[in-house]
Formats: structure tokens, sequence, C-alpha cells
């Protein structure tokens, strides 16, 4: 959780940024590029497609800023956004596949580079990430975006409602159900 010092910090930002002040919108977006590139990489499965969902979100954030109202945080405001502009992308797309994983294989849920595993295990590790990764862009997107925004960037259900516009129950039970199919997809993972 943010402390006040660093909210009432962002909060100046945001005022100057109203203003015009464009180093202080940058600012902001380097305080949130990795967590909203995140989301939109999480939500779309697809590297190049979350930097274009990223990008999109950085562009409708200036050009909106003067309607941001701060009766919610930043970065929540952000993660609305993005979740559109995901949105507009995947539709966009409709015909093509989704849920592709990153061609680099980079950036799986865990890059772990531990210096006390051997290489045998940080190998079992990246494959384990990968297969997570895999599992979570085979869910549906309203179950995925969903299971981000909770357990990857740590929404609280009040949080997401305001992101995505949706009741607080029904965000329950998309957490649920992707939760159920994250298990089952992963149900062989654990035995190895």
């Amino acid at each position: 959780m943010r402390s006040d010092g660093a909210a009432s910090d962002e909060a100046a930002l945001v005022a100057r940024a109203q203003r015009g002040d464009r180093d202080a919108f940058a600012a902001l977006i380097g305080r949130h590029a990795s967590a909203v590139l995140t989301v939109a990489w999480r939500i779309v499965g697809d590297r190049a497609l979350a930097e274009d969902a990223a990008q999109e979100t950085f562009l409708a954030a200036f050009r909106g800023l003067s309607r941001f109202r701060a009766d919610a945080r930043f970065s929540t405001w952000l993660y609305r956004i993005a979740v559109n502009k995901c949105h507009d992308l995947l539709r966009s797309r409709a015909g093509e596949r989704q849920g592709v994983v990153d061609d680099e294989g980079g950036d799986a849920l865990a890059e772990i580079a531990d210096a006390s595993k051997t290489p045998e295990d940080q190998l079992l590790d990246r494959q384990r990430a990968t297969q997570i990764d895999d599992a979570l862009a085979r869910l549906a997107p309203v179950y995925r975006e969903a299971f981000v925004l909770r357990h990857v960037e740590g929404l609280s259900y009040e949080e997401m409602s305001d992101v995505l516009g949706i009741e607080g129950g029904t965000l329950r039970m998309r957490v649920y159900k992707a939760r159920q199919a994250l298990s089952r997809a992963l149900a062989g993972l654990a035995a190895r």
C-alpha cells in the first residue's frame, strides 16, 4: 500500500501535469509504465501487442488528463484505460489467434536467476514459468484480466470494479473461475 507521502507526491505530479507540465506527466508515466505494460501483456498475451496497448494507454491518458478527477488513484485510472485499449486491440484482431506467448520467451511470470540454483534447476524454473504463462494466456480474456488485476497487480476488488466497471461479486466469480482453470491446467506441473 502506498504511503500518504507517495500519494500526495503523486497528486502533486498529477496537478502539475494537468497544468501542462510535460516533465510531471513523464514522471507519472515512468512510475507506472512497467505495471501498465505488465497488465497489457497479461491480458493480450503478446509482447508486441501489449507494447502497442501501453503506448495507446499513455497517449489516451495524456489526451484525457484534464478529465482525471482524482476520485480514484491515478494508477487505477491508467489501468482502466489500459484494459479498454487491450479490449480494443483484441477486438480488432478477433480473427487472429489470441493468447500468443512472447516469442522471446522472456518476461515469464518469474524470470528466475538465483545464483544458488543449479543450471538444471534454473531451466526447470523457466520451463514452469513458461507453462504458467501459457496456461494464463489460454484463459478467456474476462477471466485473465480479472486474475491479472487481482493476483499480479494486487488490486482490491473495489479497485478492480473501478477499473473494469463491473460489480465486485462478478469479479470475485471471475477470479475464482480463473483460479480453477489455472489449477486444472497446471495440475501436472506440481507433480514434476
